[in-house]
């Protein structure tokens, strides 16, 4: 069990989000009591909060398989497309008595999970199988079962970039491991350097920690990177030579906006170099609530488990029947997200035209607020390659790092604080994420509608000149 000193020192942002809606029920309740008239979310990645549509097909496809009494009525053709109509009828199929509410297989209904091992193996070209894939609540409850299944003591540790989700250094903390970290280098687009990796598992093995695993994550958060194929190729033959678990979360994988950037599982890396599935032990994560779909609120992932054991595999089943099974709303979302609209199916053309829309939205609203991060005095901002945020560079006067520390509070978080009062724009400082000691971040998605970036825009550059104005040091003009 954790100290509560651990515990303590996970990150947290129950504070500012308390602060958040506390100021929104004000400007519901006390109009004009604010110098803005609506709170502009920039913190979490949750897009359908923010107006993102679902997709049509999935819906379709889920409300048919929670209330299969409408597959049996006339109407029914003339509301839902044939292609879902005839997937819904293939999915019940699957499900012992079409029970959606019942609980499944604890591994997760073996008819989803051959669904998404064929997705997996069209994506790569190389096979999956379905045995191999755990379908879980979202990608988090995954990446605390391989955690708890890592660590078995404080001088376990696992190598994890920095920045980084919180969740990582949550979890390895709640579970009682050692965080060990490597530093992106943001000087390269936040690369991933393999010097950086060899050094600090060099440090971590002279204090007698015994790293067990690397997390990579990619495409990043909070940082955006996509890594490339041959970094890839650096990071496998690393966690091979080590003798290293490689954790990759790869829930941002459809999100890509760089044209000359392209996401590659590590699956398909290892495989293509020649490995196969007995070389190198992989955990590779996938979460509908990223990427075009944006299902954060229903709770689909899974995990594909290969280079293990027979034996851990089985530790991991047992871990994963402690919570009976995952949702089965989340299991049929993950094999829909796996095996959307092919062409000829007559949702293709709709399903491609509400997924290009959304991605080359994104791409816009990215490349947008990049633009204006860069603009600001003492601010710099590295491209958006893939994923959800920015997360931008604050070269902070020192009058404003003395008045933070006046307010015993981290530069970057005054700062945020200082802008959601002033415009209601809300972001989470990079000091939540970790970051290169002396340097100052926040981190901003990209989410927010595309008609309210102009006004995010436009309280940003007006906040950020009063406020280097107000801190700006004696002698610069």
């Amino acid at each position: 069990m954790p100290s509560v000193e651990r515990l303590l020192a996970m990150p947290r942002y129950s504070g500012a989000l308390l602060y958040t809606i506390r100021l929104q029920q004000e400007l519901q309740t006390k109009p004009g009591s604010h110098p803005f008239d609506e709170i502009l979310y920039c913190n979490i990645g949750n897009p359908q909060a923010l107006g993102q549509q679902p997709i049509t097909f999935f819906r379709e496809v889920l409300a048919l398989c929670d209330y299969p009494a409408l597959l049996d009525r006339d109407e029914t053709h003339a509301l839902f497309s044939s292609d879902a109509i005839a997937r819904a009828w293939e999915i019940l199929d699957l499900i012992p008595d079409r029970a959606t509410g019942a609980y499944s297989h604890s591994q997760g209904i073996k008819g989803l999970r051959e669904a998404i091992a064929v997705g997996i193996a069209e994506r790569d070209g190389f096979p999956a199988n379905a045995d191999d894939i755990f379908l879980t609540d979202g990608a988090s409850p995954a990446v605390h079962m391989m955690m708890q299944l890592l660590i078995r003591s404080e001088k376990d540790g696992i190598l994890c970039p920095i920045p980084q989700y919180p969740l990582y250094s949550a979890s390895i903390a709640l579970h009682g491991g050692c965080l060990v970290p490597y530093y992106l280098d943001e000087g390269k687009g936040w690369g991933l350097e393999i010097f950086e990796l060899k050094q600090q598992l060099a440090v971590a093995r002279t204090q007698s920690i015994t790293v067990r695993a690397l997390v990579v994550i990619n495409p990043g958060n909070p940082t955006g990177q996509v890594l490339s194929e041959e970094n890839q190729k650096e990071i496998v033959e690393f966690c091979r030579k080590e003798g290293l678990v490689l954790l990759a979360d790869e829930v941002y994988q459809e999100n890509i906006y760089a044209d000359n950037k392209k996401f590659n599982s590590f699956k398909k890396i290892s495989r293509s170099m020649g490995y196969g599935g007995d070389d190198l032990p992989l955990i590779s994560f996938q979460s509908v609530s990223k990427g075009y779909y944006g299902e954060c609120g229903k709770r689909g992932g899974y995990m594909e488990v290969t280079g293990l054991s027979s034996d851990v595999k089985e530790q991991i089943y047992k871990v994963a029947s402690v919570n009976l099974c995952s949702n089965i709303s989340g299991q049929i979302l993950s094999s829909l997200v796996m095996n959307p609209p092919k062409v000829g199916d007559e949702s293709y053309e709709s399903y491609m035209a509400e997924k290009d829309e959304i991605l080359s939205s994104l791409a816009r609203r990215a490349k947008a607020l990049e633009d204006a991060f860069n603009s600001l005095e003492g601010v710099t901002c590295n491209k958006a390659e893939g994923a959800m945020y920015l997360f931008p560079r604050l070269h902070l006067p020192q009058k404003a790092i003395k008045a933070a520390e006046a307010a015993k509070t981290a530069p970057d978080a005054y700062y945020a604080r200082r802008l959601l009062d002033a415009t209601g724009i809300v972001v989470v400082p990079g000091s939540g994420f970790g970051q290169v000691p002396g340097t100052w971040h926040i981190r901003s998605t990209i989410l927010p509608p595309e008609d309210k970036i102009p006004a995010i825009i436009s309280r940003l550059k007006a906040f950020h000149e009063a406020f280097m104005d107000e801190f700006r040091d004696q002698g610069v003009a």
